[in-house]
């Protein structure tokens, strides 16, 4: 895998090579309950499995749910489900035949238009997307999360490029765009697509009712998040370890982890539990490959010293977004120490070395002040949406229902 790819750049190129041959329906993780093709760790609840025996559709399926009192009738969550049920009777009898991608570009009949759902954090659009999802009868189906996707795109591509005779000494060969064949390869596993956080050939619809669903009051599944300035905070947080490995056929000692041929060394883990620091998960070089590696191995984790998170320590922020955004989509518990409550932990600012690198970077692109006024990449607007999410996540997984639903032993 080259190291200097864009992820999007790839996707991007990817997506244009799949064309119209799968439909790209971003969800994003909003909801306590989730379903995949058969069932999710935790989740459906009786009431979720009946609806799914009884209702014809998502539309169906969410008017059942608040007859039931599972949901409060919420008209942003209807328009949304009205445009799902569209798309879902739209889908009906559709397939992909054997043609390859590339002809398919061509085709006269497009197949049905996408949709792309966003909003605000914990408004349900995941919640909304499982509903659609279960309901579907596509003959080749397929839910991932972006990180995942793209890692697996990646490891295709290099296993094409491994694959390819090596070029005589002295001749110039030809660039090879392993895209196109990748794209072949993706496209016969999956009539359509659904992931989170990305837009291609898709109607948008706003969700945005001014509610975030993982706020509201859950039992608590006792203290998960401690302050760095509590008295002892290091010592209670290693006798829960302590407590939690007890119950593991295990010894407490150093594990490594192979991620794509490198080692990830953990200094301290016993069974499905691992403890860490804030700086030996994101001030190292780590990315959704490395928390996906930890999160297949472990079900609770320890993070230490987690610092105040501003835009000026923007790849740390963002290698702990992801970290959480990881451990969230599998279901792995997190106990944690914090150097400010959750609601403080992440600044909005600015520090003189960071403007001085934004001007040098305008003066580069040859942007105005206020051209680049605009620009997430100039007023952090990415970044805190983001942690805006992170923290609605962290907030839902400290709840009872999240911290049982984590829980492997039980589904072993």
């Amino acid at each position: 895998m080259a190291a200097l790819v864009s992820p999007l750049a790839t996707a991007r190129c990817l997506l244009r090579a799949l064309g119209s041959r799968a439909r790209l329906l971003p969800p994003h993780r909003a909801y306590t309950a989730q379903a995949d093709e058969k069932t999710r760790p935790g989740t459906p609840t009786d009431v979720h499995a009946r609806a799914l025996l009884v209702c014809n559709g998502p539309l169906e399926h969410y008017e059942f749910l608040i007859k039931q009192e599972e949901l409060k009738n919420d008209e942003q969550q209807r328009r949304v489900v009205q445009h799902l049920q569209k798309l879902h009777e739209s889908l009906k009898g559709y397939s992909i035949d054997s043609k390859n991608v590339l002809s398919k570009l061509f085709a006269k009949t497009k197949p049905p238009k996408g949709l792309y759902v966003y909003g605000d954090v914990g408004t349900g659009k995941t919640m909304l997307m499982d509903m659609f999802y279960s309901h579907l009868e596509v003959e080749r189906k397929k839910r991932v999360h972006f990180h995942g996707f793209m890692l697996d795109v990646h490891q295709r591509i290099h296993r094409l490029k491994q694959n390819l005779p090596k070029r005589t000494a002295g001749f110039m060969a030809k660039s090879y765009d392993p895209i196109a064949p990748v794209a072949e390869e993706i496209s016969k596993e999956a009539a359509l697509l659904c992931f989170d956080e990305f837009q291609k050939y898709c109607s948008t619809v706003q969700l945005d009712s001014g509610i975030d669903y993982r706020k509201r009051a859950l039992p608590a599944a006792g203290k998960l998040y401690y302050l760095t300035s509590e008295a002892d905070v290091e010592a209670v947080m290693d006798k829960l370890f302590d407590e939690l490995a007890q119950k593991q056929n295990d010894l407490t000692r150093p594990r490594i982890l192979k991620v794509q041929g490198r080692e990830l060394r953990l200094n301290k883990a016993c069974g499905t539990i691992a403890d860490f620091t804030f700086e030996e998960l994101c001030d190292r070089p780590l990315g959704a490959s490395d928390y996906l590696e930890i999160s297949k191995h472990f079900d609770t984790v320890f993070v230490h010293d987690i610092p105040l998170l501003t835009i000026a320590k923007r790849t740390q922020t963002r290698r702990f977004i992801t970290l959480i955004d990881t451990f969230y989509e599998h279901k792995v518990r997190i106990i944690c120490s914090a150097a400010a409550p959750l609601q403080s932990l992440f600044l909005m600012g600015h520090d003189s070395g960071e403007v001085q690198d934004n001007r040098v970077l305008m003066d580069d692109l040859d942007l105005s002040q206020d051209s680049a006024k605009g620009l997430s990449m100039f007023t952090g607007e990415e970044e805190i949406f983001a942690f805006q999410r992170t923290l609605s996540r962290l907030t839902e997984m400290q709840t009872e229902q999240y911290w049982n639903d984590g829980d492997r032993s039980k589904k072993t």
